[in-house]
């Protein structure tokens, strides 16, 4: 299970920041971007926000509850048809 931490510091580093770079943008500690990164501290909501809308991505993301996106690329055409229709089915049960 991919954590917040990882995915904090993945993002950091594809942004070619540091840790102190980071801190400075989001107006916390550098300790405070470190503990995030090691997963010592969770961060607040509003820091949370703001973590997301720096990197441009959902919260549910940096928290590790998206769902990932399906690969069909492996699949055959009737396979692709099986999963859709497993979806499909799951999402109205969701909605209903």
């Amino acid at each position: 299970m991919v954590n917040l931490g990882h995915r904090l510091r993945a993002l950091r580093i594809q942004m070619g920041l540091t840790q102190l770079q980071l801190s400075e943008r989001l107006w916390v500690s550098k300790a405070m971007i470190s503990s995030y990164e090691l997963d010592q501290r969770t961060p607040s909501y509003e820091v949370l926000i703001k973590i997301a809308k720096f990197f441009n991505v959902s919260t549910d993301y940096l928290l590790g509850l998206d769902k990932p996106d399906i690969n069909y690329d492996n699949l055959t055409e009737q396979e692709v048809k099986a999963v859709s229709a497993i979806v499909d089915l799951l999402r109205k049960k969701e909605n209903a």
